[in-house]
């Protein structure tokens, strides 16, 4: 799979060659997190081509760690799945995500800021349990970011899954969250709180004022939030 083999038996090797190859353990995160249809994947891995993310795909596939199969409540649409060779490698991937939270630096992960996976991270980590039993609507508004950047809504319905509009939606808003990047980024990775944010007019909630109150319970943040760092 990988860009020419390292020509070792041992166990480690033979799995590097697998796993290890550009984008791999990305698409691996990804399928992890629950993504199953390509365009899912995709909007988790913006940067990846399509193309690659396709060969990625087929390669997983041929390895038998993932499954090209028909979803069962959509006719004629297929999903990956992880098989079971997959699915043993779901404590890795989540492994690999606390050593990288605990012991890369702060700055150094702040480098590489992405209002579009960020988006698409909280999209899928809402808890829409305290949302009111109707249509709800929040816009995200990083200030800093150019417009194809700028706005994102998050539409949050009963019985569907919570959509992410990068085009407005055309729906009343309830509530805004204005903010920055970088400054949603480390209140998504535990970094800093929506508090302390909100205090120094980093983070400003304007809106239905139980949505804004509720913020803390309905804005999950990252899996790794709570891994203690051991670099600042």
């Amino acid at each position: 799979m990988s860009d020419g083999g390292y020509s070792q038996f041992c166990p480690v090797s033979m799995a590097a060659e697998i796993i290890c190859s550009r984008w791999t353990l990305l698409v691996l995160r990804e399928l992890v997190l629950g993504s199953t249809r390509f365009n899912e994947l995709r909007r988790g891995l913006p940067s990846m081509s399509p193309a690659l993310l396709s060969k990625r795909l087929k390669d997983l596939e041929a390895a038998g760690v993932v499954m090209h199969v028909a979803a069962e409540r959509e006719p004629g649409v297929l999903e990956y799945r992880l098989t079971e060779a997959g699915e043993e490698l779901r404590p890795v991937i989540e492994a690999i995500g606390v050593w990288g939270h605990r012991w890369v630096t702060t700055e150094a992960t702040l480098k590489n800021l992405d209002a579009n996976l960020l988006m698409w991270d909280i999209r899928r980590n809402i808890n829409a349990d305290p949302m009111p039993p109707r249509r709800t609507t929040i816009q995200f508004i990083f200030r800093d970011r150019p417009p194809s950047e700028r706005n994102y809504w998050l539409i949050v319905e009963p019985g569907n899954d919570i959509d992410l509009c990068l085009i407005d939606p055309g729906f009343d808003v309830d509530l805004y969250v204005s903010t920055d990047l970088r400054s949603m980024t480390e209140i998504w990775l535990g970094y800093a709180t929506i508090t302390a944010l909100s205090e120094d007019d980093r983070l400003v909630l304007s809106g239905n004022r139980n949505l804004a109150a509720d913020l803390r319970t309905w804005l999950k943040l990252s899996v790794f939030a709570k891994v203690e760092k051991k670099v600042a």
